[in-house]
């Protein structure tokens, strides 16, 4: 699977060059075989580097590689995945 299409890389990309502001996620990407779950609001100009909201069991506001996200394998082949339902409605405020 594709976790971001261009329009949402895009989105984000813009999103990162506005600094203190309560963004709308994006995108959601989750662990289709257990915890994790991240939203995610901005990405950086090297497109690897995320900002959002991360929930492995805590959710927490910060930063991490998109890269190292596409990397997790999970049994059975599976990776992380990307929510294709998602549709963010509220500022991550509401979810941190």
């Amino acid at each position: 699977m594709i976790l971001l299409t261009r329009t949402q890389r895009a989105q984000l990309i813009a999103n990162g060059r506005q600094s203190d502001v309560d963004h709308i996620p994006v995108v959601k990407f989750y662990n289709p075989l257990g915890a994790g779950v991240w939203l995610a609001t901005e990405l950086d100009e090297d497109g690897d580097i995320m900002f959002g909201l991360a929930d492995i069991g805590y959710p927490e506001l910060g930063s991490w590689g998109f890269g190292e996200l596409e990397a997790i394998r999970l049994p059975f082949g599976m990776g992380i995945e990307r929510d294709v339902l998602f549709a963010g409605m509220f500022p991550i405020s509401v979810w941190a």
